[in-house]
């Protein structure tokens, strides 16, 4: 699988990354020879980066990636975790842990000061069984977003100084946030959920033309919106960003699913294969939780699309003049 190198570090990724949110049982429960499986396939296909983060699962995710890639020459792997939460042990007594089906055996507690960032990557590189991240964010900050920004950002910049990270960014889906660290700080890249996609072009405004400046590397997550454009038709009650998606964002995933069937290729195919097209996007992340899900996510991984498909989805006022889509 062609890989690329993010900004200017060493650090390289396969253009298809395995995200690892559903292995911490987001959703619904996840077994460990189910998880076991979803990896073994990916690595038997070709994925070489995976991206985990201690929120997942409240440190499932990180465990379960950690399982397989100890396993594996460690030079032939990129990882990828994230700081901002602290996981700190706690009596579930029964509960179970809020947006990830698993119990409540940790609280999240938010932290981007130095102290915070270190401990958080002492703690995952236990949790991993690893040597060493690769690539490390910022997570979520929007709300504590001056926080990662004043003592988060100078604290990955510090570990990437010291070699103990090669690489550092932020994971976010607020674009205009993610432009002014891109703008202020000395990042390599950064990890974009759900906002570069078919149905969401506002990146273009300003995230995208930031990082081409300035030579960052985008990696493009949720590009299927939650789910919206993760099959070729999208039934009634798919999500749109973790809720039901409106009549209307129904109607305008079917009008792209009518361009694609036109060209013979599939919504999935094409929605995996734009945001690839803009050069400062290095790679795509997607989640997968079953060893069929990844086959299937490989299969339409790469598929040669069809120049008529990026004219007529332009042409039908689909997809943004400004999104690059040569090949």
């Amino acid at each position: 699988m062609r890989t690329n190198r993010l900004g200017r570090s060493a650090v390289e990724v396969t253009e298809l990354g395995f995200g690892g949110g559903p292995l911490g049982g987001l959703f619904a429960a996840l077994d460990d020879d189910t998880a076991g499986g979803a990896l073994a396939a990916a690595w038997e296909l070709g994925v070489r980066y995976f991206d985990t983060s201690p929120h997942y699962g409240i440190g499932h995710s990180e465990r379960r990636i950690g399982e397989l890639l100890r396993t594996k020459p460690r030079d032939e792997f990129t990882l990828s975790t994230k700081v901002g939460r602290l996981l700190v042990p706690q009596d579930p007594a029964g509960r179970m842990d809020e947006g990830f089906h698993v119990p409540a055996t940790h609280r999240r507690v938010w932290d981007f000061s130095r102290d915070g960032v270190r401990r958080s990557v002492e703690d995952s590189l236990a949790r991993m069984g690893v040597d060493r991240i690769d690539l490390l964010f910022l997570h979520d900050a929007e709300k504590h977003f001056e926080d990662a920004l004043r003592t988060g950002y100078p604290a990955l910049a510090e570990l990437r100084s010291e070699g103990v990270v090669g690489a550092i960014g932020a994971g976010m889906y607020h674009t205009g946030m993610l432009t002014r660290l891109v703008q202020e700080a000395d990042v390599d890249a950064v990890m974009l959920s759900g906002y570069y996609t078919l149905l969401q072009h506002s990146a273009l405004d300003d995230l995208l033309p930031a990082c081409a400046e300035r030579g960052v590397s985008v990696l493009a997550a949720s590009i299927f919106n939650s789910g919206l454009l993760a099959t070729p038709r999208p039934a009634e009650g798919a999500h749109f960003e973790y809720a039901p998606a409106s009549r209307e964002l129904l109607r305008r995933t079917h009008r792209i699913a009518d361009v694609c069937e036109a060209h013979g290729v599939t919504l999935p195919q094409v929605a995996m294969a734009f945001p690839l097209r803009h050069p400062a996007v290095a790679g795509i992340v997607v989640g997968m939780r079953t060893a069929e899900e990844v086959r299937s996510n490989l299969d339409s991984f790469g598929v040669e699309i069809p120049d008529g498909v990026w004219s007529d989805l332009r042409g039908e006022g689909l997809l943004d003049e400004r999104a690059p889509v040569a090949a």
